[in-house]
């Protein structure tokens, strides 16, 4: 086999390494559906689960339109991890991403089967832009076009079913911690 192929087949065996060891870290965790320190959890593939941490709502002039369960991203782990490896989301909910400072963002679907719509919002919780229908399983970048300090996924279409638009403000809450 020449040089150049077998680099490649040594790369390609020290991803799929690597996936594998993640895959197995990530599907490892436990299982509950009793309440956590932050809410309660739902099973929602095996092994994984959607922990109810808050609420969020989405309004538009003031008046208020959705409302969705949300499980909180805040930290590198959760962040890093996102929906990665999830079959199924309950209905009315989504996964908000919390940074500390806004700038542009850069999502991707890689080890997400579900497709999912995201929504970049700014430090004033305003909705800067929505990406719809995004294709599972893609390692394309999903760039915001402008500084974002928070990013909220919800599964494919809820954007369009609920008529969610660029400048609709979202404000949410965590659970209180027992």
């Amino acid at each position: 086999m020449p040089e150049v192929n077998m680099r490649w087949v040594i790369m390609r065996d020290s991803c799929m390494a690597i996936f594998a060891s993640s895959v197995l870290l990530i599907s490892c965790g436990p299982v509950s559906d009793e309440n956590t320190s932050t809410g309660t959890s739902v099973e929602i593939a095996a092994g994984l689960t959607f922990r109810d941490d808050g609420r969020l709502t989405i309004s538009r002039d003031g008046d208020i339109y959705a409302e969705l369960a949300i499980e909180i991203a805040d930290d590198d782990s959760t962040r890093a991890r996102g929906m990665m490896q999830r079959t199924s989301m309950p209905d009315n909910t989504g996964m908000i991403f919390l940074f500390d400072q806004e700038v542009d963002r850069t999502f991707w679907m890689a080890n997400t089967p579900l497709s999912l719509d995201l929504i970049f919002i700014n430090a004033d919780s305003t909705i800067t832009m929505i990406k719809k229908y995004m294709q599972p399983l893609s390692a394309r970048n999903v760039a915001s076009e402008g500084p974002s300090q928070f990013v909220l996924e919800v599964i494919a279409g809820y954007s369009d079913t609920m008529g969610l638009i660029e400048g609709d403000r979202l404000s949410w809450y965590r659970h209180d911690k027992d």
